[in-house]
């Protein structure tokens, strides 16, 4: 008797399912997932810049004066391509006619979007049916933001451009 008690569990062993590993698998993915997830908070955490502007509860409060000048900016109509020309930036102002804005004041600051912040400011100089060149060469190749402020007599125009100095 203790025999055929001894084979029945002998034979229970030898056909036991491989779905008794179901619930470690199912533990084991999950914790999987964790792990990634929380290497892409810390990730994300480590690699964020911080906010756009300093003031930003300040800015909000002044949301509709931001937005009243932009449509004004709109209505201009004013026109700014930029390109580089042997390393320094090249902007071309038209106005929505499409005639050259000559006599426009320039300023602008570049600022690397990536990695170690780098800020560059610079002045233009016009060269002519409505071409502005820049004072100085970016100083390193790679992308660049470029936060422009444009002045014609009494008009203004703020806006940013991207470029990608070789």
């Amino acid at each position: 008797m203790t025999d055929d008690i001894w084979n029945r569990h002998a034979a229970r062993d030898e056909a036991r399912s491989p779905w008794r590993f179901y619930p470690i698998a199912i533990a084991g993915a999950l914790f999987l997932v964790f792990l990634v997830n929380a290497g892409m908070v810390w990730s994300a955490l480590a690699t964020f810049p911080g906010a756009a502007k300093e003031n930003g509860f300040d800015e909000s409060n002044v949301y509709n004066s931001v937005m009243a000048a932009a449509a004004q900016q709109k209505a201009l109509g004013w026109q700014v391509k930029t390109a580089l020309q042997n390393g320094r930036l090249l902007i071309t102002l038209h106005d929505r006619t499409g005639a050259a804005l000559n006599g426009a004041r320039i300023d602008a600051e570049a600022e690397r979007p990536l990695g170690v912040k780098n800020t560059t400011a610079l002045g233009f100089l016009p060269a002519g049916d409505g071409l502005y060149l820049a004072n100085a060469a970016l100083p390193l190749s790679g992308q660049w933001d470029l936060a422009l402020h444009i002045t014609q007599g009494q008009e203004q125009v703020r806006l940013t451009r991207r470029v990608l100095a070789p």
